[in-house]
């Protein structure tokens, strides 16, 4: 092994040696967190709800939706102040119990809820995508900074130790200039949902595969290189006739300002997998199932050099969750804000533009 696989090794084991550090926190003091959790399905019953749980910093005291009473068994779990219908929420019921609302409605409906959380002077947690379009997105950012509270997208990617330590393994050099990214996520949309859910509706979704699932390859590729793609290409496909109205399978490829390439496919209709490989001048590094709720297998590569870790497995809806709470005890914008949310969508149109066009489209930001 030469001189510089042997620092580089040694750069690599020292990120993997804290493997779970949490590299945002600070010391706080206040607190709890208090949220009116809105829209109260299977995902906040599963992840968000045990997550503010179990995070010293936040609680429960509020529970908006249209389908649950006091008599759901959720109501006594939680042992929430208050139960509210849309309606009540909209018109600033028990405001005075929360101090932020964390929003798990269908994409449609986050620009509603994302609004009235800022007219009341509440901060906001929200499900990504930010929203069903851009158009929403950027109103939401608009509400939430004349309001002066923040907002921010629900990327629990960004805080899996996995993609932490894998980008300051990039900034540190390791693997030289990164040059290409590869990443997929694919599922079976169906084993999981019905024929009539609200991911095969676009008015309420927004898109198919590429806005629900393909926005991971799509931001962990900006999260890891820092940097905003310019232009995009794509392809979107349906074959199956449950996604006659939605993409079923896309493919683009994100153009970024430093030459870099990042190839990203994903699917609502294949075998469940997920792949992440950084490619640069001098290395590699390989991801095996980034994006499931898995132990995620690395593998460094430079030169002579080969590293492999297995990371522990981490529950990264209770690490947002703390994220987003130590930001607002200590005063502080969160990196994946509302503007990180809304650059996604952008890149998606764009995405669907060139599915559309069959052209290279510039993405224009707002």
């Amino acid at each position: 092994m030469g001189e510089r696989a042997r620092e580089n090794a040694g750069n690599v084991g020292r990120h993997f040696a804290d493997f779970t550090r949490r590299d945002w926190e600070q010391s706080v003091e206040g607190g709890p967190i208090r949220f009116a959790v809105v829209g109260v399905g299977g995902f906040a019953r599963n992840r968000a709800l045990p997550a503010i749980k179990d995070v010293a910093a936040t609680e429960t005291t509020v529970l908006v939706s249209r389908s649950i009473g006091e008599s759901d068994p959720v109501v006594d779990e939680y042992g929430v102040d208050a139960v509210l219908g849309y309606d009540e929420f909209h018109d600033g019921a028990a405001t005075e119990s929360y101090d932020a609302v964390y929003v798990a409605t269908p994409n449609l409906f986050h620009r509603d809820y994302a609004e009235s959380a800022a007219r009341y002077g509440k901060h906001v947690l929200c499900e990504k995508p930010l929203a069903a379009s851009a158009e929403d997105a950027a109103a939401m950012v608009d509400a939430c900074d004349d309001a002066d509270v923040t907002l921010m997208t629900a990327y629990r990617l960004q805080f899996e130790p996995a993609a932490r330590r894998t980008r300051e393994i990039i900034r540190e050099g390791c693997i030289g200039r990164p040059v290409q990214i590869h990443s997929n996520f694919s599922t079976k949309l169906l084993d999981n949902f019905g024929p009539g859910h609200w991911r095969l509706d676009p008015d309420v979704a927004g898109g198919g595969a590429l806005l629900d699932i393909g926005v991971y390859p799509l931001n962990t590729s900006r999260f890891l290189l820092g940097e905003d793609p310019v232009a995009v290409q794509g392809a979107t496909n349906s074959w199956d006739p449950a996604f006659d109205r939605v993409d079923e399978h896309a493919a683009f490829q994100l153009a970024f300002p430093d030459g870099v390439v990042a190839s990203c496919s994903t699917t609502f209709n294949g075998q469940p997998n997920s792949q992440l490989q950084i490619v640069g001048t001098e290395g590699s590094i390989s991801i095996d199932s980034p994006y499931g709720d898995v132990p995620q297998e690395i593998v460094v590569e430079c030169g002579d050099m080969r590293m492999e870790y297995t990371g522990p497995p981490v529950d990264d809806v209770v690490e947002e969750v703390a994220y987003f709470a130590n930001h607002i005890l200590t005063d502080r914008r969160p990196e994946p804000d509302g503007r990180d949310g809304l650059a996604d969508l952008q890149a998606a149109e764009a995405v669907y533009e060139s599915a559309e066009t069959g052209e290279r489209i510039e993405i224009d930001y707002l």
